[in-house]
């Protein structure tokens, strides 16, 4: 990557780049089409290129550090360099010790002043060929053909020279409009993604191809229209503070927000000692040396467009808890902000029980969102949950057929004013949407993983808004919530309007003990007796997936007279055996936290054993309690929990239930009996 410094009307500043051949059209001053077609740019008066050929990581740094002062005009080409070195002392010293640098000088021996419009050709790119390569365009900006076959005008490489002059300006001109034409597509194509280079020509290569030879060239001009942003996917701190990544003076991946751990020699940029990030390294490799392209964000749209919450009530079918709850969320989108885009987007917490349909509440915010003109994302931990999400939201919006993202997805490049995902795939974007609603925020993988919340930070718009969504909210967002400095709505009722189930203790050994010793307790015995009688589809939850096979044999002898099968996160054929369970086919599933969520099964009855076990938290006793009493037609259902000792998770797990029972029962959003 080139880097210099240039002054224009008094003003310094530095530039990195692409491709110097539009840097040296665009300080000429000269005038662009495409979108931006009454910019005219002020002529610079110099150019100090400091270096043609810097690491990336290098350059970007650089550029992010320069202070300008009234006593640079004087400067000489041995002042910049060593100004220069001094700003990258720290990477020069290490890449020595690496074994890596080249001669006395090095990186900045070919540091050169310019003066503007005498020096002209300081690029080194030829007027025509160095910009946008050997192609000609149209007057609406589509490639036609090659500068060395356009017989028409007569242009011929050994003749360009010998133009008159107003034919060299009229082509240049044309070059010119051309190129703001292809960085008009280019920036539209990257609105609100955060690409690494090869993601970029990938999508050039599916949807701009006119593109795919000349990218650089118009990708190097929307970044001089203050369009797009081109960084290092990992950077430094003092890069990285202009950023926003405000933390402790170490590198940082600019993907995902993690310190990058691994260093190698590249061939890519030359370098002994080239970081990389390991935490991201699925998504492809995130180096310091690795370019980063991000559109620039725009402002978020304020959801003031949308209809009333009554009428959305309506259209959209809710119960008069969710109705209040989506009126809430409707007020809190409509509000002007109360606090400094810096700090982040504003949240709204919507705290809405098992089973309370919160897929259907979001949808008036979606349509909110939608008739601002904004564009809103819905992200989840599971695959599973985009994958049951994405039919119902393509129902609900046929004009606005979702994108739905997830690893191996077809729809990876495609663009929606609507985008359903998993939320690793959020490092992809950066402040794309206006309305981010995160689910289940409170599950695996998401939480407690700071690389997953950095990426959902990233994505909303400055200005934006985000809505979290959980049953089970983290204790912080609860305090956050019961304080008044979290905004939020609870939906203390399932949709058909019954009480949730609150469980029942039955003591019993450990399951460890039950297994070694050939029997379980004569209680639990009785109770799952009780639910096979009433023809009930039994979940039976284990903290261990080493006790699933142990406890299938148990179970089979006890009650050959059913179908009993075990699953958890290892078993090649759980999305089966669950298919299997919703039907009838299988009465008894014995499982692990894996279904905790997500799986809705009519007339069900939850037992959980070892509930005291320390990897059942009270998140997970509500949740797995939660599958229970979902159906209208048996919306009592049962759960049991089986312990030894009677654990604060568990205490704390019935004390939500019967909270949120007590405000539905105040609230009068109870049935009665």
């Amino acid at each position: 990557m080139a880097v210099y410094v240039v002054e224009q009307g008094g003003e310094w500043q530095a530039r990195i780049s692409l491709n110097l051949g539009v840097d040296e059209l665009w300080w000429a001053g000269e005038g662009w089409g495409g979108q931006l077609e009454a910019q005219e740019n002020q002529a610079a008066d110099r150019v100090v290129l400091l270096s043609r050929s810097l690491p990336l990581g290098w350059a970007v740094k650089l550029a992010a550090a320069c202070q300008f002062t009234d006593q640079m005009r004087r400067w000489d080409e041995a002042a910049w360099r060593k100004s220069a070195a001094v700003l990258l002392k720290a990477e020069i010293r290490a890449e020595r010790a690496a074994g890596g640098g080249r001669g006395e000088g090095w990186p900045f021996e070919e540091a050169k002043v310019y003066r503007l419009p005498e020096d002209r050709g300081w690029s080194r790119y030829g007027r025509l060929e160095g910009v946008w390569g050997n192609e000609q365009a149209d007057g609406q900006g589509n490639v036609r053909e090659n500068w060395q076959e356009n017989e028409q005008v007569g242009v011929q490489a050994s003749t360009r020279t010998k133009l008159r002059r107003n034919e060299q300006e009229s082509l240049r001109r044309r070059e010119m409009e051309v190129l703001a034409a292809g960085a008009d597509r280019l920036v539209a194509a990257l609105d609100g993604r955060s690409l690494l280079q090869g993601e970029a020509e990938a999508l050039v290569a599916e949807q701009l191809p006119e593109l795919a030879e000349h990218w650089r060239a118009a990708a190097q001009l929307a970044y001089l229209q203050g369009r797009l942003r081109l960084t290092a996917a990992v950077l430094g701190p003092a890069g990285a503070a202009r950023l926003g990544l405000r933390r402790r003076e170490v590198p940082r991946c600019l993907r995902c927000g993690s310190v990058p751990t691994g260093r190698t020699a590249c061939a890519a940029c030359g370098l002994a000692g080239c970081a990389y990030c390991e935490a991201c390294l699925a998504l492809g490799r995130s180096r310091a040396c690795a370019l980063l392209l991000r559109s620039a964000p725009l402002p978020a749209v304020r959801c003031t467009a949308g209809v009333s919450p009554t009428v959305a009530a309506r259209r959209w079918g809710l119960s008069a808890a969710q109705a209040a709850a989506a009126a809430a969320a409707l007020g809190f989108l409509a509000e002007p902000r109360k606090r400094s885009a810096a700090r982040g987007p504003e949240r709204f917490l919507l705290w809405a029980v098992t089973g309370a349909g919160k897929t259907e509440m979001i949808f008036p915010l979606l349509e909110a969102a939608l008739a601002a003109g904004g564009r809103a994302l819905i992200a989840t931990p599971r695959r599973d949950v985009v994958l049951e999400l994405a039919p119902r939201l393509a129902r609900a919006f046929p004009a606005d057929v979702p994108a739905v993202l997830y690893g191996g997805s077809e729809d990876r490049l495609r663009r929606s004013r609507i985008t359903l995902a998993t939320t690793h795939q959020l490092l992809r974007f950066h402040q794309a949407f206006d309305l981010v609603i995160i689910d289940e925020i409170d599950a695996f993988p998401y939480h407690n993983d700071p690389m997953l919340d950095y990426a959902a930070r990233q994505v909303c718009k400055p200005g934006g808004r985000f809505i979290l969504l959980s049953a089970t909210p983290p204790a912080e967002l609860q305090r956050l919530a019961r304080s008044g400095r979290l905004p939020h709505a609870r939906v203390p009722i399932r949709f058909h309007g019954h009480p949730l189930p609150v469980p029942r203790h039955i003591r019993m050994p450990p399951l460890h003990r039950c297994l070694k010793q050939g029997r379980i307790p004569a209680g639990l015995r009785s109770a799952l007796q009780r639910s096979i009688d009433r023809k009930a589809q039994i979940f039976l939850f284990v903290s261990r997936i080493a006790h699933i096979e142990g406890l299938l044999q148990l179970l089979r002898r006890m009650f050959p007279e059913i179908s009993i099968e075990g699953t958890s996160s290892q078993d090649p054929g759980r999305a089966e055996k669950v298919l299997k369970f919703r039907d009838g086919t299988i009465s008894l599933l014995v499982t692990t936290t894996i279904l905790e969520r997500g799986v809705t099964v009519p007339h069900s009855d939850v037992f959980i054993l070892d509930a005291d076990s320390g990897l059942f938290d009270e998140a997970a006793l509500v949740q797995m309690a939660g599958r229970a009493g979902r159906s209208k037609d048996d919306p009592a259902g049962n759960v049991i929990f089986a312990s030894t000792e009677w654990s604060r998770s568990q205490r704390a797990a019935i004390s939500q239930i019967r909270s949120m029972n007590a405000i539905a029962r105040r609230q009068g959003y109870l049935k009665s009996k």
